[in-house]
């Protein structure tokens, strides 16, 4: 699918760079939630274009990504989005910062497809008309043009993805956030929607349990009980993880059998 260039109405911003080297930088970031350490002593650089968060259920991979949009913001250490503190990007994090859940149903919040994808025009200044034919401009332009008028309720769970990942990508982001996108999709829809998203042209951060989705990507970061366990090429770190997996597999039947 093409990427649509526009340039929004609202003033670009002062106080975050969008073209910021790193988009991220954590030094010894701590976040705890209800006195409980749910990551711990975080350092590290992002800049890589395609990067994947891997690691068990509880590893923190969701309270990590959703510091890159500030949805959660650290205890103690210092974190940097796009070139400012983060507590100071916060307010301009929305127009960076494109941010896809893993059930569409908790993202969409309009009846119908074209409201949904001119809500984020609507965001960056445009009348109410206008958002309404940009938006079907942008539709058109990704092959969707049919489901303008469709109530999103209607629509297949991997319809309802695509259209919530255009929701955020018509507001031009350049970093897209994905926590677990594809996991109620099914392999024709995951295989579109993956598709998709190795042709645009913003960072890309990823959390997924499938290992195979991170084919052709830059960078993993293995999370392990809220602590950076390994951080590296995808080769090495997703042979490791496989490795740590069959090992705790290969212990369970032990006991088992015990």
């Amino acid at each position: 699918m093409a990427f649509w260039p526009r340039k929004s109405k609202q003033t670009e911003t002062r106080v975050c760079d969008p073209d910021a080297k790193p988009f991220a930088a954590f030094e010894n970031v701590t976040l705890e939630i209800a006195d409980r350490s749910v990551l711990s002593d975080l350092t590290l650089r992002l800049n890589e274009d395609r990067i994947g968060v891997i690691g068990l259920n509880g590893s923190g991979k969701s309270t990590f990504v959703r510091l890159l949009n500030g949805l959660r913001t650290p205890s103690s250490g210092d974190l940097s989005l796009f070139g400012a503190p983060a507590t100071i990007a916060e307010p301009e994090l929305p127009r960076h910062v494109g941010f896809v859940f893993q059930n569409p149903d908790h993202q969409a919040i309009f009846p119908t497809v074209e409201e949904e994808i001119a809500f984020g025009l609507t965001q960056l200044g445009y009348e109410k008309d206008k958002s309404r034919r940009e938006a079907r401009l942008f539709l058109a332009t990704h092959g969707c043009e049919a489901l303008a008028e469709r109530p999103i309720s209607e629509l297949s769970e991997g319809q309802k993805q695509l259209i919530c990942i255009l929701a955020v990508l018509v507001m031009e982001p350049r970093l897209l956030v994905l926590d677990e996108p594809m996991t109620s999709l099914d392999a024709l829809a995951t295989s579109r929607i993956r598709s998709m998203l190795m042709s645009l042209p913003q960072k890309i951060v990823l959390v997924s349990h499938d290992l195979s989705h991170f084919e052709g990507f830059d960078r993993i970061l293995w999370l392990e009980e809220g602590r950076l366990r390994m951080d590296g090429a995808p080769h090495e770190v997703l042979a490791a993880y496989r490795a740590d997996l069959d090992s705790r597999l290969g212990s369970k039947l032990e006991l088992v059998a015990l």
